[in-house]
């Protein structure tokens, strides 16, 4: 750049921070001169609070650049089957795709690398984002070169909990998934309350999300160096037991989780029924929001998630990215609303909105930022040093549909219609032909 494209830039960042009220230090830079003005930027999105924000915040982007930008929203059961009719009709329709790094492999055709784009912006990702996230925007299943997005909307898991319950009963997080029973045993002993809500329903592999943890702990893994799968091992029939006793054995579920999705389980908290609930740090707004729950902010505690016993604990880490369709007619008016909204400073901005109550981050930064963590408790700190030795699943094209076999055989386990050795080697079976597929 020399000194007069220098001198715009700045004023370009400028603008950025001092229109938008937002912190923008070492702002990525928006093109000076509106180039782009006039066009519109189509954004298939999956429905999300955090993306709502974003969206409500477009009239300042719009200003500054003259680019419109139009949301669609779809529902998290629907989005995979949306993008992959998306792929098959390789239309420009949407500029900017939203997936999850499960289903990326089988989708990355569909994304334009990002390389070129990222380097003229002078965005460094590797300090931005947490490896955890930055690997579900890469291809080459998470390790190769190409950068194909930007990671938006990332988790870890925490174990919420009613710390008026746990106070009053004299209980504290539990530090393994044995202690889980004995505190749940405690719970239901000392209160009207079941003693933590489990969700084995199935509802886009949501059933799967806790059982990763115990197959982990348990030192099982999902697919061996080979690919080949893995989980019906003597360590993955270990972990899975461990992880259906819950309901099954030690009934410290209510009995609903059988059939329980995600949000039955944040809800059975929310709505004073269960105790406990390890989830997405994300669904922290529905247990403390009036709009959602029956609980005050100052009844819900949270901690990282349990352990097995002797071994370190695992946060199974989920991430969405942002990236520009390859066959978008307006790639370089999509980069700049990608580099704005990316922007540590978006993102703190929503963290930061008390008329919002958005926990979602994924970039250093703000993980790490002083009046993010006051204003939380301290949870994005927690959640840094969880995405330290954080994993996702593993990234190739077959997953969503070992994913589905492994859904489907979890909910016939829980609701008693299986049992876990010949369910799980089943679908190991189904599984091994869907990787040969």
């Amino acid at each position: 750049m020399d000194r007069r494209q220098i001198i715009q830039a700045a004023a370009a960042a400028a603008s950025l921070a001092a229109t938008t009220g937002l912190r923008a230090q070492n702002a990525a830079v928006l093109r000076p001169g509106k180039p782009f003005a006039g066009q519109t930027v189509n954004v298939l999105s999956v429905v999300a609070p955090q993306f709502s924000a974003h969206e409500a915040m477009l009239p300042e982007f719009e200003r500054l650049t003259g680019i419109q930008v139009k949301y669609q929203y779809i529902p998290f059961a629907s989005m995979r089957e949306k993008l992959t009719a998306e792929l098959v009709a390789k239309t420009d329709q949407y500029d900017v795709l939203s997936v999850m790094d499960a289903w990326g492999p089988s989708l990355y055709p569909m994304f334009e690398p990002l390389n070129a784009r990222i380097a003229e912006k002078g965005i460094d990702m590797a300090a931005r984002y947490p490896n955890a996230h930055l690997r579900a925007a890469r291809d080459g299943n998470g390790t190769g070169r190409n950068v194909l997005g930007f990671p938006l909307r990332g988790h870890v898991q925490l174990m919420f909990y009613r710390k008026d319950v746990f106070d009053r009963l004299g209980l504290k997080p539990p530090a393994t998934w044995d202690d889980m029973i004995d505190v749940g045993r405690k719970v239901q002993a000392g209160s009207d309350l079941s003693g933590v809500a489990m969700y084995y329903g199935k509802t886009g592999g949501q059933n799967l999300m806790i059982w990763i943890n115990y197959l982990w702990g348990m030192g099982g893994e999902l697919v061996d160096a080979q690919g080949n799968p893995a989980f019906a091992s003597a360590e993955g029939i270990a972990a899975t037991q461990a992880y259906v006793d819950v309901l099954l054995k030690h009934k410290v579920a209510p009995a609903g989780s059988a059939s329980f999705n995600e949000t039955d389980a944040v809800n059975s908290v929310a709505q004073g029924k269960s105790a406990m609930v390890p989830v997405w740090w994300w669904r922290y707004a529905g247990l403390t929001d009036a709009k959602t729950s029956t609980l005050k902010p100052e009844q819900i505690g949270f901690a990282p998630l349990p352990s097995m016993p002797g071994k370190a604990a695992t946060t199974y880490t989920n991430t969405w990215f942002y990236g520009i369709n390859t066959h978008s007619k307006r790639k370089d008016a999509t980069m700049e609303f990608l580099t704005w909204l990316s922007h540590p400073s978006v993102e703190r901005a929503v963290l930061l909105d008390k008329t919002k109550n958005e926990v979602v981050a994924v970039q250093n930064s703000n993980l790490l930022d002083a009046e993010v963590n006051a204003r939380f408790g301290g949870m994005h700190r927690a959640g840094h040093e969880g995405l330290k030795g954080a994993r996702g699943v593993p990234l190739f094209p077959q997953w969503p549909q070992v994913s589905d076999i492994l859904e489907a055989a979890m909910n016939e386990i829980a609701t008693g219609q299986a049992q876990v050795k010949p369910a799980l080697e089943a679908a190991a079976s189904r599984a091994r032909r869907a990787l040969r597929g």
